[in-house]
């Protein structure tokens, strides 16, 4: 039998323990869960998890990302996408509502399904990452409720509304197995969509932002770059707009998709300072929505913004800059595979996209 090579025998091993890590955590929980007992069902050493992963949290958010990329692949599109904005709020919240516990399941029948994570997110950098993705799922679902079309701020807002309730209900029925009704809750997110709002539709007040500089650059254009959304390859030097956003700026990113012009490609490039938890958080909450999104919408009309996932920041490095931590905000617009505008800070995506 041939050797395995390094790289296959760390793949190995982390299957190994991600398989153990699963059956351990809907046995017990996250916070009864021991890595001990994942070591010892993964017949490894207690070095050997530590060696994969920097901790249970970070151990516990594979998993759950690992759960909600299988869902996502086997996601079986509609043959055409709901038509409304209304239907398309109650499919979308009748697949989301799958994942609520009935009465009487256990932790090994609802805990990990629930993509829980109570208890989970004790540190401040993770609930500021978690606030900032709601607001990246909300940009999402209105892009999906209404494709092909400018991102409108009352659809974001009321998709924000939607997704609270989804949450909301969710955490109680975690504790409260079988309490809510989901047709009623999938009625009640559908009706939404003709909720009269506290203010206006115009566009949140900015702070001072610095215009985007010209340029005229050359880049080397990283390769092997896979969109979320479509699962697709895509290419950065394609015209329009790359947005690099740190995990504690995320939700700026309906900023740039407002800013920029309709035709524009508009590509999320998520980037953290700690990828071992927030990276694998990001990544759990965002492919974990795409996977709904596909069962209600049919491939054209899934959200048109492209989201990338670069926990080795290979596209900031490309763009010039080194490091990145989780409130890097950084843009540049490509047109014909050059750069040839660029702006960094607060604000930045917007700034390219007006250009």
């Amino acid at each position: 039998m041939a050797r395995l090579t390094r790289a296959q025998q760390q793949e190995r091993t982390g299957a190994a323990i991600l398989a153990a890590a699963w059956a351990e955590f809907a046995e017990h929980g996250y916070a009864e869960a021991k890595i001990d007992r994942i070591a010892e069902r993964a017949e490894l050493t207690r070095g050997a998890v530590y060696s994969n992963f920097s901790g249970k949290r970070a151990l516990y958010l594979a998993v759950l990302a690992d759960a909600a990329e299988r869902a996502r692949s086997e996601a079986a599109p509609p043959a055409e996408s709901p038509g409304s904005v209304e239907r398309a709020f109650g499919a979308f919240a009748r697949v989301w509502l799958e994942r609520l516990p009935l009465a009487g399941d256990s932790p090994a029948s609802g805990h990990l399904q629930l993509r829980s994570l109570a208890g989970v997110l004790d540190t401040e950098p993770a609930r500021v990452a978690l606030a900032q993705l709601a607001g990246v799922e909300a940009t999402l679902l209105a892009l999906a409720v209404e494709p092909h079309t400018a991102l409108r701020i009352r659809t974001e807002r009321v998709a924000a509304l939607a997704l609270t309730l989804l949450h909301g209900a969710a955490a109680l029925a975690e504790n409260a197995p079988g309490s809510g009704d989901p047709f009623d809750l999938a009625r009640a997110v559908e009706h939404l969509a003709a909720i009269a709002l506290s203010a206006d539709e115009e566009p949140p007040h900015l702070p001072f932002i610095a215009a985007a500089r010209p340029a005229q650059d050359g880049w080397t254009v990283p390769r092997g770059l896979r969109n979320e959304i479509t699962g697709r390859w895509l290419d950065l030097a394609e015209d329009g707009v790359v947005v690099v956003l740190g995990a504690a700026r995320l939700a700026a990113v309906g900023e740039a998709v407002r800013a920029a012009r309709m035709r524009d490609e508009v590509t999320l490039v998520v980037v953290t300072g700690d990828p071992g938890e927030i990276g694998r958080l990001a990544r759990l909450r965002i492919v974990d929505l795409v996977g709904c999104l596909r069962r209600v919408c049919a491939p054209a009309d899934l959200p048109r913004l492209r989201i990338v996932l670069d926990d080795a920041g290979v596209v900031p490095a490309a763009l010039g800059t080194a490091s990145v931590d989780d409130h890097t905000e950084l843009a540049v617009r490509v047109r014909d595979g050059l750069i040839v505008a660029r702006a960094d800070g607060r604000g930045a995506g917007h700034a390219v996209g007006v250009r």
